[in-house]
């Protein structure tokens, strides 16, 4: 590296030494980037063998919980929360809508996952297994082709599960096909506490976003109805009853979202007659979705 910092330094070497040692400098920094992405993580099953489909987006800000619960008045006008009331006595169960990938498990396609990250995610203690499950793609010879996923639990989700049944009604919805994600979840889910589950199929096409997580496929009512999914577009039809949370990956066993973070909150909501106040006054969807140039319009007749 030396040598080649000296070559590309020096002023008096001909122009084509100097443009072949430029080159050589932008192939080695690629390959570093390359380097560094593989140290880093590699990229979920999602993402490489479209099991599921999210757009990309920059991640909001972990949850934070302000001891000021004072109303804050909506920008968008056209959309009406009642203000929430508590009343736990005469209160149905809150309804939990969760996504899968990247919120309660990241899955890596087995081949493409580097050891070093298995290694270094089992000795800091994420459990994990192995998985196969049917693609969509079919082998040359007509087969069904079935693929081999790692995959990994995001701490605390047992627990959160368990604790979360107790007040909520919880119902999965992700963007992934059924081939993958049914067996997944029989695996993290064996005591059946998801009421319903719903995949791709179940998910709705709109003019700013594919795989949109329509609530009102799952009621008519939006008062009592929460959707936890680390991508906010897929509840851009009904985003003050949208949780954003940080999305979820091997390189991270020491996240704490669910317990900590998630579960405080869910268990503040279900004491609440009407969900959508809190949850704007936490995260301001309305206006997030208005600076990611999607209007009012899109979602003010499904909020």
């Amino acid at each position: 590296m030396a040598e080649i910092g000296q070559a590309a330094t020096d002023v008096y070497a001909p122009t084509k030494t100097l443009q072949v040692w430029r080159t050589l400098l932008n192939w080695l920094t690629f390959f570093f980037q390359i380097f560094l992405q593989i140290i880093r993580g590699t990229p979920s099953v999602a993402s490489m063998i479209n099991y599921s489909s999210s757009a990309s987006f920059m991640p909001l800000p972990v949850v934070e919980f302000p001891e000021s619960t004072e109303p804050t008045a909506l920008a968008t006008a056209s959309v009406h929360i009642p203000s929430a009331v508590a009343d736990c006595d005469c209160l149905e169960k809150l309804t939990v809508v969760l996504d899968l990938d990247e919120t309660l498990v990241c899955a890596y396609e087995t081949s493409s996952l580097p050891e070093t990250v298995r290694k270094k995610a089992t000795e800091a203690g994420l459990a994990w297994f192995e998985l196969e499950c049917i693609s969509s793609d079919k082998e040359i010879e007509g087969k069904p082709k079935v693929n081999y996923v790692t995959v990994f639990e995001r701490p605390g989700l047992h627990e959160f599960l368990a604790q979360l049944s107790k007040f909520a009604d919880l119902v999965l919805f992700t963007a992934g096909l059924e081939g993958y994600a049914k067996p997944l979840v029989d695996i993290i889910d064996a005591e059946n506490r998801f009421s319903r589950r719903f995949y791709r199929p179940s998910t709705s096409s709109t003019e700013y976003r594919e795989h949109v997580k329509d609530l009102s496929f799952i009621s008519t009512d939006f008062c009592r109805v929460v959707i936890v999914d680390n991508n906010p577009f897929s509840f851009l039809l009904q985003p003050v009853n949208g949780i954003p949370c940080i999305p979820f990956s091997a390189g991270q066993p020491r996240d704490d979202q669910l317990l900590e973070v998630l579960l405080p909150l869910l268990k503040q909501l279900s004491e609440q007659r009407d969900v959508r106040q809190i949850l704007y006054e936490r995260f301001h969807m309305p206006e997030w979705f208005e600076k990611h140039g999607i209007p009012a319009s899109a979602w003010a007749t499904n909020g």
